[in-house]
């Protein structure tokens, strides 16, 4: 069921929200994110430290995912906007998991992390060289440590974070990874077909939604279903319906995609 045959509005400028939601009900949102034109071919990275170990790896530059066969987008990440201008949801309770964040073959693994406040990210290293992990938070305290090899280290998230925050290993440039930390559960990353999809949504009016992709943006031009669209600093509205709420095939123009 598509979103067009349902009168979701979709909203070019986010100039605010006064979001209403039915108590009790929820909907589900779908999007298929594509690449529109040919996707690069990306060089594995140089690995200039650890060579005895890390040079042993098949380490591919992670920034553009794209599924040869139906050019879906990995790693597209679409969460419910709270900020300023945003939507002010019900208070979510947290859900107080424990999420792996591994230094793994020498790359972070996942490559991009969604969480909630009140979650612990257990921050590993599997591998058989010291690691270091430098998350660059805003809001929660900033962490920089070292990780020898088979050891690991707990970090409470406190706060939500006003954007995607980006891990780093100082001792491996080309270790790169992303955390979302949000104060809700509505937040989705697409797969390897280029389909997110988010549960549970409280069903409303004009809720607005943010996209973010690591070299990726929404802001200058994109294809929904064929039309041309934009959205206006990487954010939309909808109105959420109960049921499957489908916006449909998102094309990213490959110039939109800063490599």
């Amino acid at each position: 069921m598509n979103l067009r045959s349902l009168s979701i509005a979709l909203a070019l400028a986010v100039l605010g929200s006064s979001s209403v939601f039915a108590q009790g009900k929820t909907g589900d949102l779908k999007i298929t994110f594509k690449l529109k034109g040919d996707a690069p071919k990306l060089n594995n990275v140089t690995v200039t430290t650890d060579k005895q170990f890390c040079g042993k790896k098949d380490i591919h530059d992670e920034r553009l995912i794209v599924n040869e066969k139906n050019k879906g987008v990995k790693n597209v990440v679409v969460y419910i906007y709270t900020g300023r201008r945003g939507t002010e949801l019900p208070k979510q309770q947290p859900q107080k998991r424990k999420l792996n964040l591994a230094n793994k073959a020498c790359i972070f693994e996942p490559h991009v992390l969604i969480t909630q406040t009140g979650d612990t990210i257990e921050v590993t290293n599997p591998d058989q060289v010291g690691h270091n992990t430098n998350l660059a938070f805003f809001n929660n305290e900033a962490q920089n440590f070292t990780i020898p090899a088979g050891q690991s280290k707990e970090v409470v998230l406190e706060e939500a974070e006003p954007a995607v925050i980006p891990v780093a290993c100082n001792i491996h440039p080309w270790m790169l990874g992303h955390i979302l930390v949000v104060d809700h559960p509505f937040a989705g990353m697409s797969n390897e077909d280029g389909v997110l999809e988010i549960k549970g949504i409280p069903v409303g009016k004009d809720v607005v939604f943010r996209a973010w992709h690591e070299v990726g943006t929404f802001k200058n031009e994109i294809l929904i279903d064929g039309k041309k669209e934009k959205w206006k600093s990487n954010k939309f509205e909808l109105d959420i319906k109960e049921g499957m709420n489908d916006l449909g095939v998102v094309e990213i123009p490959i110039g939109e995609f800063d490599l």
